[in-house]
């Protein structure tokens, strides 16, 4: 594991969407890193109607596919240091960012707020 992905960079490569084309470089960084804060958020994006996905069946897929490997991470050390993460009031990328952070890996993520505070971005 090279890196931690945010969870649009998950649901882009697991639906083999046309704006990877514009990140050639996230394949340096494989096996991808997922942190279990992901597989939560995308859960939540399917109640609110913004994706459409079906679980368990889709973490189970994640969960067997060898490009991805889901980072279970100690819950303390990670509330911990998302605690310290005071710019931002996303949970899920509060959490992401901390999974990263204590991971010590470069985060893959788009989100501009993101990318302009927190420390390990991944470099294209």
């Amino acid at each position: 594991m090279k890196a931690i992905l945010d969870t649009h960079f998950v649901l882009w490569i697991v639906s083999g969407a046309d704006r990877l084309a514009s990140f050639p470089w996230l394949d340096r960084y494989r096996p991808w890193g997922v942190s279990p804060i992901s597989l939560l958020e995308i859960q939540y994006l399917a109640e609110i109607g913004r994706i459409e996905v079906q679980n368990p069946q889709f973490t189970d897929a994640l969960a067997e596919d060898s490009r991805f490997v889901i980072d279970e991470i100690p819950l303390v050390p990670l509330i911990r240091r998302a605690i310290e993460l005071t710019w931002t009031r996303d949970p899920f990328d509060r959490l992401i960012a901390a999974h990263s952070s204590v991971r010590r890996l470069p985060l893959c993520t788009t989100d501009r707020v993101v990318r302009q505070n927190h420390p390990l971005i991944a470099e294209p």
